[in-house]
């Protein structure tokens, strides 16, 4: 397994977040996390990446329990996008992407000529090579979430936690960005992110936790987990799930849209 929690508990002081939360996660799988604003979601990952250290519970991931792994090691089975990024420095992207190969290099080491080409390696494997020697902070929001992605391959990592990569895109890069994701779990990474769109979650994910009052309220396939019923309990609003060619694709459509 890719990760597995159990009976995962954590609170900000008095108020409690997550409540008795246990999943499995396979290897290879692109994992689609649905739920209101404040429901957990950022707070799980951030228990996963074990940012928040001191939750009651098991995580493993890739076998490993993560509060036993120092931040090297950890690094090593897990890498992280943020919903955003703002370099300090105008780095090149081949920079940026370089930032993430260090995991086997000792104090006060640079890295050396095979790591410049992991980097690389890791641009032309997402597609976006050619950006390699332009600044980042001037490309697109679209080419830099997916700059971010091949920094995350270039770690080496096993497993990519996403903090709802496409919130701030438009629809092309979007698409660009979660298609390109898709691949990756079909290459064998185990993919995490976190989404606020249903439609999302049939499209570009083999199962799709929801989390609501700060416990797991489904995990499973999309088309078994997703229905009119919990898009109304977790959202609160009243939608039809529909199929399209075939059943081959569901998009949720607000029932007041078409009343």
């Amino acid at each position: 397994m890719s990760i597995e929690i159990s009976n995962l508990g954590f609170s900000y002081g008095k108020r409690e977040i997550l409540h008795d939360v246990s999943i499995s996660i396979p290897d290879a799988t692109l994992v689609n996390v649905l739920g209101p604003n404040g429901v957990g979601k950022s707070t799980l990952f951030r228990c996963i990446l074990c940012l928040n250290s001191d939750f009651t519970g098991t995580i493993l991931v890739n076998g490993k329990n993560v509060k036993d792994l120092s931040v090297r090691e950890r690094s090593r089975e897990i890498s992280y996008i943020p919903q955003s990024h703002a370099p300090v420095y105008d780095y090149e992207v081949l920079d940026v992407v370089l930032m993430s190969t260090g995991t086997d290099l000792g104090m006060l080491r640079s890295p050396g000529p095979r790591h410049k080409r992991k980097a690389y390696e890791a641009l032309e494997r997402i597609g976006i090579a050619h950006l390699a020697k332009r600044t980042y902070t001037q490309i697109s929001g679209g080419e830099q979430q997916l700059v971010l992605v091949a920094r995350a391959l270039a770690q080496d990592a096993k497993t990519i936690i996403m903090d709802e990569p496409t919130s701030a895109l438009d629809y092309g890069n979007t698409v660009r960005v979660l298609s390109c994701v898709r691949q990756l779990a079909k290459e064998g990474l185990s993919i995490v992110q976190s989404t606020h769109q249903p439609d999302q979650a049939f499209l570009y994910s083999d199962k799709t936790l929801v989390l609501h009052q700060g416990r797991v309220h489904a995990f499973g396939d999309p088309k078994d987990v997703i229905t009119n019923e919990l898009v109304s309990t977790i959202y609160g609003v009243n939608v039809e799930v529909n199929s399209l060619y075939g059943d081959k694709v569901r998009v949720c459509v607000p029932v007041q849209e078409i009343a």
